[in-house]
This record gives structure tokens, sequence and C-alpha cells, in this order.
């Protein structure tokens, strides 16, 4: 009798870049080339598996050192993303949390990441991620946000900038990056309190500031900061400051904010090409391997596309263009 194949992440993320949006171990089971693994061998590997968010650093530094071979330059940026589960409630990771995707609470698994890139439409390498599970270590998104830029600080990042939107925002975290001698970016909301004579606060939005022109102002518990306001086309008014007081150029202000645009899509792109939400199981260990595993198989498609110009769509397609053209031949 034939022994029974093992599951490998090798495997298992390559099953990730090749389906399209059946992600269960017993899909994979039936896929498996040898066609003798088992669905069990799957759930194995998912439970037994221990990755560390830490060891997608593992796979994400190759691609980024043919880029910035020091670690100096270019952005980080961080957001969170919630992995909805409507319909999970024994699902260890999830949490009552607010989605912007779904414009309301959901029940679902929150992840907050830190991706790396060059620059706006360049490259989208995330390097790390924390679940948001306060009940289990009691961190909120904040102090996970702050952990893992201190752990791109040892592994020897100098960025341009650090972009955050303003759920980031706060005085504890522009605090912690200057410390560290970092400039940051970040939209504010409309209340923030800021000064144009001692003493005396007003709200962001009050200051009437002029479009396309960067004004220095005090921001209350902070210092000085750069300010512009920020007028989209459906009437969406934003609030970007900077603590880099040289950073006077509005053009050049609304490029580099630009680049924070590559973390959410990279959080479109994880979902879609690689089913990150895409696995039922309910045990945590089985939720973080697959999460771990997903980010791997997204980082194996963008460094093809980094290569060869060739889209992560694109490539799935063709995967599933030659399976459709041998069917129709066999028709």
């Amino acid at each position: 009798m034939a022994q029974k194949q093992k599951c490998k992440l090798s495997l298992y993320q390559d099953f990730l870049v090749a389906n399209q949006n059946r992600y269960s171990g017993l899909e994979l089971s039936r896929v498996e080339p040898s066609g003798n693994m088992s669905h069990d061998s799957v759930t194995r590997f998912l439970m037994r598996k221990d990755f560390q968010p830490k060891d997608v650093w593992r796979y994400a530094k190759p691609i980024i050192q043919e880029v910035s071979p020091n670690l100096s330059g270019g952005y980080l940026v961080g957001d969170d993303t919630v992995i909805a589960k409507p319909f999970a409630k024994e699902n260890e990771l999830c949490v009552w949390q607010y989605s912007g995707q779904k414009h309301g609470v959901v029940n679902g698994m929150g992840l907050v990441n830190l991706l790396w890139s060059s620059g706006a439409g360049a490259e989208y390498i995330p390097i790390d991620y924390r679940f948001y599970s306060p009940a289990h270590d009691g961190k909120d998104k904040n102090d996970h946000f702050r952990d893992m830029l201190d752990v791109a600080e040892k592994r020897g990042f100098e960025p341009k900038y650090v972009l955050m939107d303003s759920w980031y925002g706060s005085l504890v975290n522009m605090k912690h990056i200057t410390n560290k001698r970092w400039r940051w970016i970040t939209n504010l909301k409309s209340n923030r309190l800021v000064s144009i004579a001692k003493g005396e606060y007003i709200a962001v939005a009050d200051l009437g500031l002029e479009p396309n022109t960067v004004q220095r102002v005090w921001l209350k518990g902070y210092g000085f900061v750069n300010v512009a306001r920020v007028d989209f086309r459906n009437e969406d008014t934003r609030y970007l400051a900077t603590n880099d007081l040289e950073l006077t150029n509005y053009d050049a202000l609304i490029e580099h904010w630009g680049a924070r645009w590559q973390i959410e899509t990279f959080h479109r792109g994880v979902k879609q090409v690689v089913g990150i939400d895409g696995c039922s199981a309910r045990r945590a260990q089985a939720q973080r391997t697959h999460i771990f595993a997903s980010i791997c198989a997204f980082l194996k498609l963008e460094a093809k596309r980094l290569q060869t110009g060739i889209t992560w769509y694109e490539q799935k397609a063709v995967i599933h263009r030659d399976a459709t053209r041998q069917f129709l031949a066999n028709a």
C-alpha cells in the first residue's frame, strides 16, 4: 500500500495560488497530484504547524533586498483589515469589530499589517502582521502597530516615511515614530486641535487652509507639524499632517501619501487571489497556519509580478486557462 503523502507549506501555498474559490483541506486532498493525500493530512498540517508572523520575513526579505539592499528608503505602511466570519461563532480568533469594507460591526478575525513599498504603484510586500485578539494578549491595534515598527527597526529598516491613517495617527504613535528619528505622514480627524497662536486651539477643519498649500501649526500634545487640506471629487475632505517640517511642497506631500494606498490594494489582493478568508476551520491554530500560508502565497505571486510584470490575477488566469483549454480539447 502506498504511503500517504504529507501536506507541506510549499504544497499548501501553491494550492492557494492555483485554486479559484475552494480553499478547503478536502479540496486540496482531491487535487493533490499523487492522488494519495488524505483530508486528515491537511488538517494535521494546519493544526500542528506553528508558524509565527516573524517567519514571513524569511520570504519577504529577499524580495525587498532586490530593490533596497540595505533596507533604507521606501515606505512602511500600517493598517488593519477584517477577515469576516459571520457564521463562525465558535472561531477562537473572531472578535466583534468594525469593518470598513462592510461599513459596520462584524464578527471576524482582525489582522494588523505592516507593508513595505518603494512608492505608489510599486511593490506590495507584507513584512509583518499581528492578530487583533485583546482577550488573548490584552493588546489593541495600536499596540500591535508599534510592536511591528519596533521589529522593523531592529531588522534595519530606515524608511523615508511611515504612513498611517487617522486610526493610527494618535499622539502615542506619532511620538513613538518620532523617537526613532523617523518621519511620518497621517491624516488627521477634522476635530484634532491645532494652534497658530499660543494658547488658542481650534479644530484643524476650522483653520481655513488654502487649497494646494502646506501650513505649519502646533498640534496639541505633540508640537509643530505641517498640515494640508485635500479635497476629493466626492466632496470628501482630508487633512494630512507630517512631522517633516521641510516637506512644504503640497504636490510632494500628496505623492508620498499616495503610497499608503499600497496596503489597501494588498488587503484586496490577499483576499481575492489567495483566499486568506477562505478557511472554514474553527480552531485558532488552523486559522493561523492558513493565514500565514496565504501571505506566503501572496508573496510568491508578488515576486513573480515584479520579475515578469504579470499581474496576480493574470497569473491565476493562466492556470485556469490551461485547464479550460484541456477540457475543451477533450470534451
